[in-house]
């Protein structure tokens, strides 16, 4: 006699949670749309194209395609185990999109400076799959935004997906490890792996681009560059990253519980 309003209740609770997720969706999407309709290609986001010499850039998609692959694989394991994985990535990839669609100009770099995303987005899917997030938001950036570049797409993927990604889960884990708060871990993994994100950007740009000077002196340049737009712009990532992770902590904490690879906050 129980079965049915259980069984009730249960899908009750099912169509409200899939109605959650499609609100969100929509969402999403209308703020790219949005985005897509105003947006002007003054400006280069990430590595513009044709900056990296070919050699260069060559040999940053053959860094790039394994790890994209590895996300991959990962995304469709987790999403047989679970199909409302699948969701939260498109969620977070959408997020990561609209985040880092935020440039800055930073004069004689070549680039820009802007928020990244990937930290949070690796804390919340794991970063396999944010590499994959990634790769889709610069590809749609570089095609429909004139933000970076096809020629430097897998420069870019290296910088912001697998240095973004790897750096900012990582430190989530020691953080909350060492200090047993996962929100003092999240501002941690926001704000560290912003800053990873364009030392590994300078990098890219100083070995490819530093001529008869040394490297080192390049890359210092290039660091000292974004330091202006950067350093304020992770700073303000940590606090993003800390209070996303919080909210959804409290508000659906099944995501972090389930899905996450941040489990037991």
């Amino acid at each position: 006699m129980t079965d049915g309003p259980r069984t009730h209740l249960s899908t009750g609770s099912t169509t409200k949670r899939a109605a959650s997720l499609s609100g969100w969706g929509t969402a999403w999407v209308l703020g790219i749309g949005l985005i897509l309709a105003v947006a002007s290609p003054a400006y280069a986001m990430h590595i513009a194209e044709q900056i990296l010499p070919a050699p260069w850039a060559g040999l940053w998609f053959l860094v790039a395609l394994p790890a994209v692959y590895w996300g991959l694989r990962q995304i469709r394991r987790r999403g047989e185990r679970d199909p409302r994985y699948k969701a939260l990535v498109g969620l977070v990839g959408s997020a990561v999109f609209l985040i880092s669609c935020m440039p800055i100009p930073v004069p004689w770099t070549g680039t820009c400076a802007h928020p990244c995303g990937t930290g949070l987005a690796a804390v919340l899917i794991g970063p396999g799959p944010t590499i994959v997030v990634a790769s889709i938001a610069l590809l749609f950036q570089a095609l429909f935004l004139a933000h970076g570049g096809l020629t430097t797409l897998g420069g870019n993927i290296v910088s912001l997906g697998v240095a973004g990604a790897f750096s900012g889960y990582l430190i989530f884990v020691v953080v909350r490890r060492v200090s047993g708060s996962a929100l003092a871990a999240a501002f941690a993994a926001g704000l560290l792996s912003d800053w990873i994100t364009y030392a590994m950007t300078s990098l890219q740009l100083a070995t490819a681009l530093h001529g008869e000077g040394s490297v080192l002196s390049m890359f210092l340049a290039v660091l000292i560059a974004f330091a202006p737009t950067q350093v304020p712009l992770g700073i303000a990532e940590g606090f993003v990253s800390m209070a996303a992770y919080g909210f959804i902590r409290n508000r659906r904490p099944e995501l972090l519980s389930s899905l996450s690879p941040g489990r037991n906050a």
